[in-house]
C-alpha cells in the first residue's frame, strides 16, 4: 500500500511524486501513456535521423523555476543547451527583432528600430532586476505566498509603487506602444505575450510579455540535450532511485472515496489501489471533477464553476526534418532557436481577434522551433530538426482562409492548415519548402490524444487570462492545491500559477499532502496525550469556578 498514488506522469505528477518521496513517502505514479512525459516527451517519429519534441520543446521556466532546481537533476543526467540568441521575430522588410542573453545586444538591436528604444529595453530591464527574486519566489510557491508577496510589495513600492503596478497590468500593445518609438521592442513583448493566450489588447498582456522576455534574457529558452524527453528520464531516475515508482499504460478511472475522504484509485484494468495518505492528480481540473470524482462526493457550485472553466486556444503543431538550415531573409533570424513569425504587432491582434470570433486565421502566427540550431545533437550536422505551432479556436465557426475548414481535422483539413503553416514560413524564408524531407501533422485532437490533459490541443490547462488566475484558478476558491474531498490534491497546470514546464503546480500539492499529513499527525498527538493524562488521572474534570 502506497502511501501516495499519482495520477499521471506528467513534469507536475513526476516533480510531486519526487518531493514525497524525498519525505520518505513511497509514492506511485500512474500514467495512462505507454510512456512517462505527458508534454514533456521527444522521439525519433518524423525521421529515423531527427529527434523532435513531440509537445514543448524550449523551457525557460524550468531554467529559473527553483523547483526544478531544487531537484538537482544534473545527478540524473540532464543537460541544457542554448541557441546563440534566444528569440528573433523577423518582418517582411527583412528587418529583424532579436532577443539575445546579452541585455546590451537585446538594447543594441531595438535601437536600429527606433532612437531610444535601447534605453527603453534597459529600463525593462532594471524593473527585472528590482522584482526578479520575490516575483519568482511568489509565482512558484503556494499561494498565498505571504513572505514572497510581502518582499514583492516592498520592491513594487521602492520601483514607483501603483505607477509600476499599472505598467504590469498593461495591455502588452499599450505597453510597448508607451515604451518604444519602434516596432522591434513592441514585437518582442507581445510575441512572448502569446506563448499564452493572451492578446495584445488583453489586460495583464504586457506583464507577462515582459515576463517571458526577461526570462529569456536573464535564463535563455535553454533545451535538453537530446530532446525534451531527456527531462522526463531525469525525474523517473531520481523518482526510482528514491522507491518510488511508475507504471504506464494504466489508465485511472474513479478515484475512491470513503467517508469524504481519498482512499485510492480505480484502474481501467479493475485494479484497485489504496492510497494510505493522499493522492495527486496530475490531471486537467474539468476531468478530475466530472470524470473521476463521483459527482455526489462534490458540492454543487463546482459544477456551476466548471460550467465558467474556460480553454486556452487550441493548438495545431508541424515538425519537420529539413535537409538543410531555414533559409531566412533575416540572417539574424537564422541564430535563434525560437522565431515569432507575424508581420508586426497589427497582425497578432488581427490574429488573435479572428480566434475570438470563432475563424481559422487566414495568416497565422507561428511560433518556430530551431532545434538543431539549439542542440547539435537533434540531426545530422548541416541539416535542421524544425516545427511550428499555432493556435486555432476550439469551436470553429468559420475559416478565415479560403480552405473552408470546419474543425473537423480530417486528412484534408489537416494538409491544408499545415500547409498554411509552412505558407507562413515560406514569407520570411523563401525556399523553405524544398528543404523538407519529412513533416508530422499533429492537430488539435491527435495532441489530445497523446496527452489528455491537452484538451482540444490547450497547452497551459485553462486561459492565462487575468479571470482565471490566482484565486480563480481552477474555479473561484482559495488557488490551493486542496480540492472539496479530504486526501485529495490537484498537481495539474489547471492550479495555480498556471502552464508551463515548472513543476510548481506539482510541488504546491506535494507540499500541501504533506503539510495536512503532519497537521493531522500532530492532532492525532495531542489526542492522544490527553487521553493518557485523563488514563493516570493526572488531570481530572474542571468544576465549575475551579481555578487551573
Amino acid at each position: 500500500m502506497p502511501d501516495a498514488v499519482v495520477i499521471g506522469a506528467g513534469p507536475n505528477g513526476l516533480v510531486a511524486a519526487n518531493l514525497l518521496a524525498d519525505a520518505g513517502w513511497s509514492v506511485e505514479v500512474l500514467e495512462a501513456q505507454e510512456e512517462p512525459g505527458g508534454a514533456l516527451r521527444s522521439d525519433r517519429g518524423v525521421h529515423p535521423d531527427y529527434i523532435s519534441d513531440v509537445f514543448s520543446a524550449f523551457y525557460p521556466l524550468a531554467a529559473a523555476s527553483p523547483v526544478i532546481g531544487a531537484l538537482a537533476l544534473e545527478a540524473e543526467g540532464l543537460r541544457w543547451t542554448h541557441a546563440p540568441r534566444v528569440l528573433a521575430h523577423p518582418l517582411a522588410d527583412g528587418r529583424c527583432a532579436v532577443l539575445d542573453r546579452d541585455r546590451e545586444s537585446t538594447a543594441e538591436g531595438l535601437e536600429a528600430f527606433g532612437a531610444g528604444d535601447g534605453q527603453a529595453w534597459e529600463h525593462l530591464c532594471r524593473i527585472w532586476d528590482l522584482l526578479d527574486e520575490p516575483l519568482l519566489e511568489a509565482l512558484f510557491t503556494p499561494f498565498p505566498p505571504v513572505r514572497a508577496a510581502a518582499r514583492l510589495a516592498a520592491r513594487l513600492r521602492a520601483g514607483g509603487g501603483l505607477r509600476l503596478a499599472r505598467t504590469m497590468a498593461l495591455p502588452v500593445r499599450r505597453l510597448g506602444e508607451e515604451e518604444f518609438t519602434g516596432e522591434g521592442g513592441r514585437l518582442l513583448l507581445a510575441g512572448n505575450a502569446l506563448h499564452a493566450d493572451l492578446a495584445p489588447e488583453a489586460a495583464g498582456s504586457g506583464g507577462f510579455g515582459w515576463l517571458m522576455s526577461m526570462l529569456g534574457q536573464t535564463h535563455g529558452f535553454p533545451v535538453p540535450v537530446g530532446g525534451s524527453g531527456r527531462l522526463t528520464d531525469a525525474l523517473v531516475r531520481r523518482l526510482e532511485r528514491l522507491g518510488g515508482g511508475v507504471r504506464c499504460g494504466e489508465r485511472v478511472t474513479e478515484v475512491v472515496v470513503r467517508g469524504g475522504r481519498a482512499v485510492g484509485v480505480r484502474t481501467a484494468g479493475g485494479e484497485g489501489i489504496v492510497a494510505h495518505k493522499a493522492v495527486l492528480a496530475d490531471v486537467a481540473a474539468p476531468d478530475l471533477y466530472t470524470r473521476l470524482v463521483d459527482a455526489a462526493e462534490l458540492p454543487d457550485r463546482v459544477f456551476d464553476d466548471l460550467r465558467r472553466f474556460q480553454w486556452d486556444f487550441a493548438t495545431f503543431k508541424v515538425d519537420w526534418a529539413l535537409s538543410g538550415p531555414i533559409p531566412w531573409t533575416a540572417p539574424q533570424a537564422a541564430t535563434a532557436g525560437t522565431v515569432h513569425l507575424a508581420d508586426g504587432v497589427d497582425a497578432l491582434t488581427r490574429f488573435a481577434a479572428q480566434i475570438a470570433m470563432g475563424q481559422v486565421p487566414d495568416e497565422p502566427f507561428a511560433l518556430l522551433g530551431q532545434m538543431t540550431t539549439a542542440d547539435a545533437s537533434r540531426s545530422p550536422a548541416g541539416t535542421e530538426s524544425a516545427w511550428a505551432y499555432t493556435h486555432v479556436p476550439h469551436r470553429i465557426k468559420g475559416d478565415a482562409g479560403e480552405d473552408g475548414l470546419t474543425g473537423s481535422w480530417d486528412e484534408r483539413e489537416r494538409t491544408a492548415m499545415a500547409d498554411r503553416i509552412e505558407a507562413q514560413v515560406e514569407r520570411y524564408a523563401p525556399g523553405f519548402r524544398d528543404r523538407v524531407l519529412a513533416r508530422r501533422i499533429l492537430a488539435p485532437p491527435t495532441l489530445e490524444s497523446l496527452d489528455a490533459n491537452l484538451h482540444g490541443g490547450a497547452l497551459n490547462g485553462g486561459t492565462t487570462s487575468l479571470h482565471q488566475q490566482l484565486v480563480f484558478r481552477p474555479t473561484p476558491g482559495t488557488g490551493r492545491p486542496e480540492t472539496p474531498v479530504r486526501g485529495l490534491y490537484l498537481a495539474s497546470a489547471s492550479a495555480h500559477p498556471g502552464g508551463g514546464v515548472h513543476g510548481a503546480p506539482g510541488a504546491n500539492a506535494a507540499r500541501a499532502a504533506l503539510r495536512t499529513h503532519r497537521a493531522a499527525g500532530a492532532f492525532s498527538a495531542a489526542q492522544r496525550a490527553l487521553a493518557r493524562r485523563g488514563r493516570s488521572g493526572a488531570a481530572g474534570p474542571v468544576r465549575p469556578g475551579a481555578k487551573r
